[in-house]
């Protein structure tokens, strides 16, 4: 289900929030708990019973290590389970073509090794529940973000950093919870721990709450959905007619869609938690004013990047045993990073390209840089960025250097059949310019200041209805281009 449909905006969400105001405090979590699992599993039940299987693993192995914190074997029964279900389903169809080229490349292997869905019999039950009709392994939607959820529980129960959770219910919700289940932020169980006991949800809870989820979805489907068509369509292209100023173009359009499309299904998230009594923290801050990638990165997906940190940088070793083992600590960090968000070899030269920039920042470049003129800082942030966006939007990494080249005008291109009029359209121009005044704090800050005057009455009255008035016209126009059947599926939702 998405946020961005009538079914969830106008049946959904009204019957849960009715529901979860109207029932009495002890049934509220066993009601957002199977809420969130309808939400789940709608229209592909077999995801449901993923989750569950996580979430009643990592249950009994948060008791486990309870038991015994100073043991090693509930942490590394969590770490085997926990990865081995991302492999399963994430990258087991990868490993296995991976694994093939490698050993007919060495001469060991004269015919590709077997289909994964050959080793379950095609009449069976199991073999349509667990493989596509093509044969590939089927991947539920959000598994990364939930795995990783629950295993960051169980370690910071081995840590001392939070009580084991008892109730299998409440466990349950934190991992489920339908607004941040499929694409995050990924949430730490210590940040919403007291929230699951108890919980309320005050006027202006409900006000900020409504208020940054209708942001959400104009970021969505206002601007994200309509420099994706453009974007796409210049993806699509075949490498060797894309011409420079289609490749620029095709570029600007995917870096404004990923961020408007994953940050406004942040800030849904977000609102909806508020609604809920629930305070997740934020996972954007304005990532695209970043003075240098390794700003960048605390500020993009910060739920992400934090994890990373706290679960794999930091345990191995951080900066703390000398500057060559940082730097490769680094580039490991961000190997895995790449790997996270999918079994591609696209994905994972991204996060060394990422992981390349860390380390010369850290090495010296980052000194350097802080020395130039401040837009030039940010040009070398926003470049270095974008240009990683190529390798993850790419259909492959074949087609990321033919699209680099045309990027660096070494390609002319068809411009016969492919030109610049074919997809700036008026309405693609508009959001472009809606989202460089969006991507800055400029615009927010000055609306925050307007509607906080107090120097007098009738200007603020005026200043928070116009406020109401523009939230209002967002909905309305969200709705309308959600009525139509625009393009709307939400890009981390394969992640």
């Amino acid at each position: 289900m998405l946020f961005s449909s009538t079914l969830f905006l106008f049946c959904f969400l009204p019957l849960v929030l009715a529901c979860n105001f109207l029932l009495p405090v002890r049934w509220r979590n066993a009601w957002l708990l199977a809420a969130s699992l309808v939400f789940y599993g709608w229209g592909e039940p077999f995801v449901v019973a993923v989750m569950l299987a996580s979430v009643a693993a990592n249950w009994a192995f948060g008791l486990w290590v309870a038991r015994a914190p100073a043991a090693r074997l509930p942490l590394l029964a969590t770490l085997v389970f926990n990865l081995g279900l991302l492999v399963a389903f994430k990258y087991a169809d990868w490993l296995v073509g991976v694994t093939t080229r490698v050993l007919q490349t060495l001469g060991l292997l004269h015919t590709a090794l077997p289909e994964l869905a050959t080793l379950v019999p095609a009449d069976w039950t199991l073999h349509a529940v667990l493989f596509t009709p093509e044969g590939h392994v089927r991947l539920p939607i959000g598994i990364s973000f939930f795995t990783f959820q629950a295993m960051s529980y169980v370690i910071d129960v081995r840590r001392g950093a939070v009580a084991v959770q008892r109730r299998l219910v409440d466990l349950a919700l934190y991992v489920a919870l339908f607004p941040q289940l499929i694409a995050g932020p990924i949430v730490r169980y210590r940040d919403v721990a007291a929230a699951i006991v108890q919980r309320t949800v005050a006027a202006d809870d409900l006000a900020a709450g409504v208020h940054r989820f209708v942001i959400g979805l104009a970021k969505k489907m206002l601007v994200a959905n309509t420099v994706a068509v453009a974007a796409d369509a210049i993806f699509a292209i075949p490498g060797a007619a894309l011409t420079p100023a289609c490749a620029w173009f095709g570029l600007l359009c995917y870096t404004v869609q990923i961020y408007f499309d994953f940050s406004g299904y942040s800030d849904m998230a977000i609102g909806l938690g508020r609604v809920l009594g629930f305070r997740f923290l934020e996972n954007f801050d304005y990532p695209y004013t970043a003075r240098s990638v390794t700003e960048f990165w605390r500020r993009w997906h910060i739920s992400l990047s934090t994890w990373f940190r706290d679960y794999l940088y930091i345990p191995l070793g951080g900066n703390r045993l000398g500057t060559a083992r940082t730097l490769v600590n680094l580039l490991v960090v961000f190997a895995l990073c790449g790997l996270w968000h999918g079994a591609h070899f696209t994905f994972l030269a991204w996060g060394l390209y990422h992981g390349a920039f860390l380390v010369l920042e850290r090495a010296g470049l980052g000194a350097r840089i802080e020395r130039l003129w401040r837009p030039l800082r940010h040009g070398y942030a926003l470049l270095a960025v974008t240009f990683g966006w190529v390798l993850f939007r790419a259909n492959g990494l074949t087609h990321a250097v033919d699209y680099l080249r045309a990027l660096a005008f070494a390609a002319n291109g068809d411009a016969a059949r492919w030109h610049l009029d074919l997809f700036a359209s008026p309405l693609v121009l508009t959001a472009l310019a809606a989202a460089v005044i969006g991507a800055t704090p400029v615009a927010a800050a000055g609306c925050a200041r307007l509607a906080a005057t107090r120097e007098s009455v009738p200007v603020a009255v005026a200043a928070r209805t116009a406020g109401l008035l523009v939230l209002a016209l967002l909905f309305v126009a969200s709705c309308v281009l959600m009525a139509a059947g625009t393009y709307n599926p939400f890009l981390y939702y394969r992640f």
